[in-house]
């Protein structure tokens, strides 16, 4: 059996870091003990929450670096200057073509032992969503395939959604509480997914990163105890809240239809999802080729945080911000504060609603 072992000393810069899945790779990496380097791209005007973010990033060690993936000539000197040995892209979906530039410099620096584009979402090989994603994913193909023309050591990470009620109307899972009202469920609502908390992307991610057995491979998560349909998503919220809530179905045609509008970013949120709950994008395939790895089979011991545990801190959330009509069930466990805490770091600086 081959052994995990991450490279000594590893270097690792973070691209993308203040976006919503890259906050929880930055942390994960400072919380391992690796040296961290965090890429600010400069901004004309910035938020305070960002700033505070990054704040906290230097409290915990990181080191912040300024300047763009696709400037190739400054990230050849960043990447040569400090001597860095993984790269981790999480930058936001406008940018994916940037990746080039920055793919460009690692491979005239050569001394980079892995890149982790940005990806954080489904196979993007093996998913065909309708327009506007599919523009998305034939972009982040092109990147995947300039990494391996280039010969450069790569893991991709396919972690597909985000533990969290899926709003196909553009909603991200860090601003809003599952529904209260009624249940939109997407076709006959039985077509399953998987969900992965974005502190256990940021976790796997980061322990992917320098691991011998991902090297030129996709990760694939796959947790059994999150592999849900909307009929069970409902369900399982129903229970937290202590009541039952009508049920409105949104058809495949009405997908299509937001699709088809071609508003950025609600078309592609619904053409993700018409992808996911429609057609099955996530269960349609066996991961079982020569480059496929599950990522349950690469860390047996180390557990997902569940679903069930995610919808009980959307509702201290809840809670925390009134007393609702909505009464917390009796047999609820209490939630860790620190946890839940954490699913509200910063405000997302990228819309998505499944990651993708």
């Amino acid at each position: 059996m081959t052994i995990s072992t991450p490279f000594p000393n590893t270097s690792v810069l973070i691209a993308g870091g203040t976006g919503f899945i890259g906050q929880f790779v930055v942390t994960a990496s400072l919380d391992s003990g690796r040296q961290t380097y965090v890429l600010i791209r400069p901004t004309p005007t910035t938020s305070p929450s960002r700033e505070k973010l990054i704040k906290s990033f230097q409290e915990k060690g990181a080191i912040i670096l300024h300047g763009s993936i696709n400037e190739k000539e400054n990230m050849k000197k960043l990447l040569k200057e400090h001597k860095i040995d993984v790269v981790i892209s999480a930058i936001g979906g406008e940018c994916i073509l940037d990746q080039l530039a920055l793919v460009e410099a690692i491979n005239a620096v050569g001394t980079v032992k892995r890149y982790l584009p940005s990806e954080f979402g489904h196979d993007v090989d093996r998913a065909d969503p309708v327009e506007p994603g599919l523009t998305m994913y034939i972009e982040k193909r092109k990147v995947r395939r300039l990494i391996e023309e280039c010969g450069i050591p790569y893991t991709y990470i396919c972690c597909n959604s985000i533990a969290s009620w899926p709003y196909y109307t553009n909603r991200h899972p860090a601003d809003a509480i599952p529904p209260l009202d009624e249940f939109q469920i997407y076709g006959d609502g039985n077509t399953k997914a998987y969900f992965v908390a974005g502190s256990d992307i940021g976790k796997f991610t980061v322990k992917a990163a320098d691991d011998v057995r991902t090297i030129n491979k996709l990760v694939h998560f796959r947790p059994s105890c999150n592999f849900y349909n909307m009929n069970e998503l409902a369900a399982l919220w129903e229970k937290k809240i202590g009541k039952t809530l009508p049920r409105a179905t949104i058809t495949e045609n009405d997908l299509l239809a937001v699709a088809a509008e071609n508003q950025i970013p609600e078309s592609i949120v619904a053409s993700f999802t018409h992808d996911i709950f429609i057609r099955g994008c996530q269960i349609n395939f066996s991961i079982d080729g020569p480059n496929d790895v599950e990522l349950s089979s690469l860390y047996p011991d180390e557990p997902y945080r569940t679903l069930d545990e995610c919808f009980g801190e959307f509702l201290l959330r809840l809670d925390g911000k009134k007393d609702e009509t909505v009464a917390p069930n009796a047999n609820e466990k209490p939630v860790n504060k620190k946890a839940r805490d954490e699913t509200a770091m910063v405000e997302p600086l990228i819309v998505t609603a499944t990651c993708a």
